[in-house]
């Protein structure tokens, strides 16, 4: 090899080793709830695990990121935003537009819907015929609902009669409801058959009513949030969201926790 090929071997070399190289890779901090399972959780070795976990390394592989994880409490995952202790939330945070007249959101990734979970003996229907709430059926009761969620603000505008106990935590949501000290509670249907319906010893508690996936509070699905002004980084998130429709990994992380996916395949298109 003579010395000009050499040189060009050379270059050629560290022009890779910079393109590939972890160092120069953007970083992002993003925050979750990390305590949301089967979304975003951290196992008994203390593995941050989830769909979302998911779903964010397989954006990150696509666009070249590196990702630091920021655990923080639901309540504030807007305000930790807009004050620059991450830059991305993925968290399961539906896309809707009271939360779009602070932050910006990427395509959705995840179908976005309520429903409530009672005891079997409370001995009401809560919902009429027509599958619409009746506010008489609500009195008396206790009703759970995380705070600052879509559920909360369904809750207060539909409902605003109920007696409603606000939480900081789904997991103490769950165990006031088991413990008698709520009647019924609101959240992710995926999310109560297996974290809390499935489980031994739950069997005295069911789904109640219909699925209700009111667009108005529960928006168009989850996506990734960011603040606003940044476009090319947005459009970059939904491109990469996109790609992962179309090659099965988004359905592939689903089923890890589910038995079908939980995203519209028209959303790549």
């Amino acid at each position: 090899m003579n010395i000009l090929n050499k040189k060009l071997l050379i270059s050629f070399t560290a022009l890779m080793l910079t393109v590939v190289s972890p160092a120069s890779a953007e970083k992002l901090r993003v925050g979750m709830e990390c305590t949301y399972a089967p979304f975003n959780f951290k196992t008994a070795d203390g593995v941050l695990s989830g769909y979302d976990v998911d779903v964010s390394k397989g954006v990150a592989e696509i666009l070249g990121l590196e990702l630091e994880y920021v655990c923080q409490k639901w309540d504030g995952m807007i305000p930790a935003l807009l004050a620059n202790k991450f830059d991305l939330i993925i968290a399961s945070m539906s896309i809707t537009d009271k939360r779009k007249k602070k932050i910006d959101f990427s395509g959705p990734y995840r179908d976005s819907v309520g429903q409530m979970v009672a005891r079997k003996d409370l001995g009401r229907d809560l919902f009429d015929s027509a599958g619409k709430p009746d506010p008489a059926a609500f009195k008396g009761i206790k009703v759970g609902l995380e705070r600052a969620t879509t559920y909360s603000d369904w809750f207060e505008q539909t409902l605003p009669s109920a007696k409603v106990v606000l939480y900081d935590s789904n997991e103490a949501l769950y165990l006031d409801l088991m413990n008698g000290r709520t009647d019924v509670i609101m959240t992710n249907p995926m999310k109560a058959h297996l974290k809390f319906l499935s489980k031994d010893g739950n069997d005295g508690f069911e789904l109640a009513g219909p699925v209700i996936d009111d667009v108005d509070y529960f928006g168009v699905g989850v996506g990734i949030g960011l603040r606003q002004g940044q476009e090319e980084l947005r459009d970059n998130l939904t491109g990469a969201l996109k790609t992962l429709i179309k090659n099965g990994s988004l359905k592939e992380y689903a089923l890890k926790y589910f038995p079908f996916q939980i995203h519209n395949d028209k959303w790549a298109d």
